[in-house]
Order: structure tokens, then C-alpha cells, then sequence
């Protein structure tokens, strides 16, 4: 680890710097927009969960892309597709054409998103892969805390702020020149597609970058390393049977059902929470306040959890800080003072953005790399089913059960994901890639052998 991986680390975590800005922002526009449109609690609902419908299929279809045609060249598409879509949410001029132009803006930032992390893992040493991804999706942080301070001083304070909050996140476009400079294609890829003369020629400038950076030659290769599984060349259908072979089931309904409890608990609590702290009886001015205290909690939730990564693994990080996060949603649950409210949402969004820094690290793991990518955008996908069901059943909830009945569910969702985790998450920490997706591989064959 040196220089060239934290440059690495720093673009590829701008970008979730501005995912995680669209993915906020929308519950500072919640209010405004239900004004200026006149909107019912049902539209208002389908307002919460645009963003994550376009998410869910732009991960699905990056996914693919990006083992078809090349990470680099979906991650850069992708976000000018949400940066553009986000300027043109900004000139809605009714509910229809918001709607739209936000399911688009999502679309955008969920296929950058779920690429991203697989992108990046197979540029990082075995024994730093799970604090450098924990540390990348910690960039997603900088994004909420973005985000509340737009919704803070720029939505109630301006004149149809609503519409320059989302001006201000079309800025992204501008990292498109940079990206397409300074990123180089992953070696892995290129090995999959034959291309070994460009992944070698990558590799050596990396490896060049490195030796100038540390003034020192780079370790040398373990004679006993794992080998990379063989690339397949697969239509999505074929990809979609093998993740659900025997072979590969265990793994995938496990990580699935990870991605769908953090998401749904993640989506549901931060879309609501200026409108339910509304409901509360605090002003709309306040509650964005009280929401920049607990989006700022985010900052060690992840930071932390990335260290521990590497601790405890990704597994327990990840079963530890979901355990935090049912018992946050049930002290939520309980309180009736704005303040304890506001202390009880601080910890959850610590402990709730501390789990995703642990699946952010454990997913692309998994897979093997010619469907690495493919695996983490359905993965994603499927657990923004999670974020497109909570806004609207949490705000069924909020109207006939309060309260206490939202993070009453948001606790029990969580309780499943703690033991999914626990008793069938793969160990990863300290492996390589292709000795985590040969022994899933191997062992599988040994059932069936021994069957």
C-alpha cells in the first residue's frame, strides 16, 4: 500500500462522495416538494423511493457491463447519466417530470455505485483490501453530511432552494476528464478478456508508481498463490443460474439477504427522519439541524468499522454492527425527547453506516472475477428492493403505528440480518481474492463427491 492506492482511493471515493449526496438529498426536498406540488402521503412515498428504484436497476445493469465491456467504461458513463439527470430534476416542472428525472438521476448513481467496489478491490493487497473498501465506502458519508448541510442552508434559506440543492450535485461531471486520465482499466478484467499484453502493461506502470512512491522494489509474487478461476463467457442469464448453482447459492442468498436488511433499515431511517423529527413538533429548520448531527455520524461508523475489518473480519464486523444498530432502532423506539431522539439517531447512523462498510468489503470478495461485478451489482440490486419498500412501508407504519412502530420493524429487520451473518458469512480477511472463490468452489465439489 502506498501513494498510488490512496489516489485510487481518493477518486474512486469522490464518486461515493457524490452517491451518497443523491441518495440524501432527496429527504431535504421531501418537504418542499410535497408544497410546491401539493403531494398526498402516498406520492410523497413514491418521492422517497425514486431514487433507489433507479438505483436498483442501474447497479443490475452495471453490473453485467462491467464484466462484459470493462469497469472503467461503466463507471464514467454512469455518472454523467446522474449528473445530468440530476440538473434536470432541477427544472421539474411538475410531479411526473420530477419523479422521472430522479428515477433516472438514481439510475445513474447505483450503476456507478455497484461498481466502484469491485473495480477497485483487485488493486489492493490481500492484507489491506478490507479497510481500503471499508475506507472507500466511508466516502459515502461526505456525501450525506453534503447533503444535510445543502439541506440545512441552502433549501429553507434560497428562494426554491429545492431546485438549486440538486444544481449544486451536478458538479460531479467535471471528475469525468479526470477519471478518464487517470484511471487505468483492472488487469483482472483485462486477463479475463484474453488481454494479457494490456493487463501486463498496466500492471508495470502501477507497480513503476510504487517504486517511486516508496523508494523501494515491490514484494515478490507467492509461488503458492491461488489460481484465478477460469473466465467464462456468459449471458445474464447463465450469470443469474450460476450465482444460484450449487456451487454458489449459499453465498449469494447470503450476501442478498445482508444487502436487502441493511438497506431497507439504512433507506427507510434516513428518508423519513426530517419529516418523522417534523412530526415530532420540531420546526423544519431545526430538524435539519438535529439531521446534520446524525449524518455526521457517519463519519466514524464507517472509519471505524474499516479498521476493524481487518480485526475482526468482515463477518463480524458486519454481525457487531448490526447488532448496534437493532439496539439503536430500539432505544429510538423508546424515546419521546426530541433530544434522546436526536441521540438515539446518532448511534444508529453510526452503527448502520458502520455495516456497510463491512459489506462494501466482503461482497466483491466473493465472486470470482469474471462475475465479480455482475455478483456486486445484483447484490446491490436486490438489497434496493430493501430502500424502494421501506419509504413506503415505514411511512404505512409512521401512520397508524407512530413512532415506536417504525424502528419497532427497523429492530426486528436487523435481528435477521445479525444471524444471516453470523452462522453463514464467509471468513475473508487476509485471503486473496482467488483463494476466497476457489475454496467456496472446492468445497462445494467436496459435498457433492462426498454425497
Amino acid at each position: 500500500m502506498s501513494r498510488p492506492h490512496f489516489a485510487l482511493l481518493l477518486i474512486g471515493g469522490l464518486g461515493y462522495t457524490f452517491d451518497g449526496m443523491d441518495s440524501a438529498i432527496v429527504a431535504f426536498l421531501m418537504p418542499s416538494v410535497r408544497e410546491v406540488f401539493a403531494l398526498e402521503a402516498t406520492q410523497l412515498g413514491m418521492v422517497g423511493s425514486a431514487s433507489p428504484f433507479g438505483f436498483l436497476f442501474g447497479a443490475l445493469l452495471a453490473g453485467y457491463l462491467g464484466d462484459k465491456i470493462g469497469r472503467k467504461k461503466v463507471m464514467m458513463w454512469a455518472l454523467a447519466l446522474y449528473a445530468i439527470a440530476s440538473l434536470a430534476a432541477a427544472v421539474s416542472w411538475n410531479f411526473e417530470s420530477f419523479l422521472t428525472f430522479r428515477i433516472i438521476a438514481g439510475a445513474g448513481a447505483g450503476a456507478e455505485s455497484a461498481i466502484i467496489a469491485p473495480f477497485l478491490a483487485e488493486f489492493v493487497p490481500k492484507h489491506r483490501r478490507g479497510w481500503f473498501i471499508g475506507a472507500l465506502a466511508g466516502f459515502f458519508s461526505f456525501g450525506f453530511v453534503g447533503a444535510a448541510l445543502i439541506g440545512r442552508f441552502v433549501v429553507p434559506e434560497i428562494d426554491e432552494g429545492w431546485r438549486w440543492a440538486q444544481v449544486i450535485t451536478f458538479i460531479p461531471i467535471v471528475m469525468l476528464l479526470w477519471w478518464r486520465r487517470a484511471l487505468p482499466e483492472s488487469p483482472r478484467f483485462l486477463i479475463s478478456e484474453g488481454k494479457h499484453e494490456a493487463a501486463e502493461q498496466v500492471v508495470a506502470a502501477f507497480e513503476d508508481r510504487v517504486r517511486r512512491a516508496t523508494g523501494a522494489e515491490v514484494p515478490p509474487v507467492d509461488p503458492n498463490a491461488a489460481e484465478e478461476e477460469t473466465p467464462t463467457k456468459f449471458a445474464f442469464g447463465k450469470a443469474v443460474r450460476y450465482l444460484w448453482s450449487r456451487a454458489m447459492w449459499r453465498v449469494t442468498a447470503t450476501t442478498w439477504t445482508i444487502w436487502f436488511v441493511i438497506t431497507f433499515s439504512y433507506y427507510g431511517f434516513f428518508t423519513w427522519i426530517p419529516t418523522l423529527l417534523v412530526d415530532k413538533g420540531i420546526d423544519v429548520t431545526t430538524s435539519f439541524t438535529y439531521s446534520l448531527y446524525i449524518y455526521l455520524a457517519q463519519i466514524p461508523g464507517y472509519f471505524s468499522a474499516a479498521w476493524l475489518n481487518e480485526k475482526l473480519d468482515r463477518k463480524f464486523t458486519i454481525a457487531l454492527y448490526l447488532v448496534g444498530s437493532a439496539g439503536s432502532a430500539f432505544f429510538m423506539s423508546q424515546a419521546e425527547d426530541p433530544v434522546l431522539v436526536t441521540v438515539a439517531g446518532i448511534m444508529l447512523s453510526f452503527f448502520l453506516n458502520g455495516t456497510y462498510a463491512g459489506v462494501y468489503a466482503y461482497t466483491p470478495e466473493v465472486f470470482p472475477t469474471w462475475l465479480r461485478a455482475t455478483g456486486v451489482g445484483m447484490s446491490s440490486s436486490f438489497g434496493r428492493i430493501g430502500s424502494i419498500t421501506a419509504p413506503l412501508i415505514i411511512g404505512t407504519f409512521a401512520a397508524q403505528w407512530g413512532f415506536i412502530g417504525v424502528f419497532g420493524l427497523t429492530t426486528a429487520v436487523l435481528a435477521v440480518g445479525v444471524v444471516c451473518t453470523l452462522l453463514f458469512a464467509e471468513r475473508t480477511a487476509g485471503r486473496s481474492l482467488e483463494d476466497i472463490t476457489g475454496s467456496v468452489a472446492k468445497r462445494q465439489a467436496a459435498k457433492e463427491v462426498h454425497s
